[in-house]
């Protein structure tokens, strides 16, 4: 696996596989990697001839910029998990080479981004959009992964990639969970031991409630999952949204679609943690 530095750098390197016809995977990442973001590597490796996986703190998608400060850095820890995972390239570029200058662009999805984190996290989004975009035009991979447990993320991106008419397929992958169930995530090494323990209701509500739901209306089951998180100890929600999983919009009954997914998000501690659960779909 080679380490690389700069978007020139990247290119020359790629032009070399495209002109074998190969297949090019890629994979962005914050870093502070997980078994989450290994099971995306592992899939871009499986279906592609090379995988590039890039490893940048964006800081345009953080509202808040002392979470900006707390976000975990690793990348020597980083690196030996992409490398056992069959990584071909990893890509570490600076704020300097990713923002030569302000990136002024305005993305607006809506209603995709106006609802649950986009109402929470005003510009995280835009964000997200400005650096996926500059990713995009860097890799120019032929697939992306991202994982679904950023379900608001995935779908942002999919109409991105859409309207920006991108050609590249946009692959998600399943949520991947602790054997107790909680959703891996980089933040969860911020978790003290307690509040590690505490955070599992998160996951123990939301698998509780696809339960409950098939007996109860989605008002009811909506208010099972706040009233359990409202009771957990160390947990604040900050909100659970029942949503129609194609428009991300509020669903009032079960009959209204195909494909219905709660989304949450709560505050263990200052830990700001986000899951979902499928009630309808595939």
């Amino acid at each position: 696996m080679k380490t690389i530095y700069t978007i020139k750098e990247l290119q020359n390197t790629l032009s070399e596989a495209r002109l074998l016809n190969q297949k090019i995977g890629f994979v962005p990442t914050m870093g502070a990697l997980h078994e989450g973001h290994a099971s995306l590597v592992q899939k871009s490796v499986e279906g592609n001839d090379v995988t590039v996986v890039s490893i940048f703190v964006n800081p345009t998608q953080f509202n808040d910029k002392s979470d900006l400060a707390k976000y975990p850095r690793t990348l020597e820890s980083d690196c030996k998990l992409l490398e056992e995972t069959g990584a071909s390239y990893v890509f570490v570029p600076s704020v300097e080479d990713m923002y030569p200058e302000p990136d002024t662009r305005q993305f607006d999805y809506s209603p995709l981004d106006t609802v649950m984190e986009g109402a929470f996290r005003p510009g995280h989004f835009n964000g997200v959009c400005q650096i996926v975009s500059k990713l995009f035009d860097a890799v120019q991979p032929d697939r992306a992964y991202f994982g679904e447990k950023d379900f608001q993320q995935l779908a942002i991106i999919r109409e991105m990639t859409k309207q920006l008419k991108y050609h590249i397929e946009i692959v998600g992958c399943p949520i991947v969970r602790e054997a107790d169930g909680l959703a891996l995530s980089s933040r969860n090494m911020r978790l003290s031991v307690e509040e590690r323990e505490n955070a599992l209701k998160i996951s123990q509500s939301l698998f509780k409630s696809t339960t409950f739901a098939q007996t109860h209306t989605i008002a009811e089951t909506q208010h099972f999952v706040e009233e359990a998180i409202e009771n957990a100890a160390g947990l604040k929600l900050e909100y659970f949204s029942i949503v129609n999983g194609y428009t991300l919009q509020p669903v009032s009954e079960w009959e209204e679609t195909d494909y219905i997914v709660g989304c949450i998000a709560v505050f263990c501690g200052d830990v700001r943690l986000i899951d979902n659960i499928k009630y309808k779909g595939i």
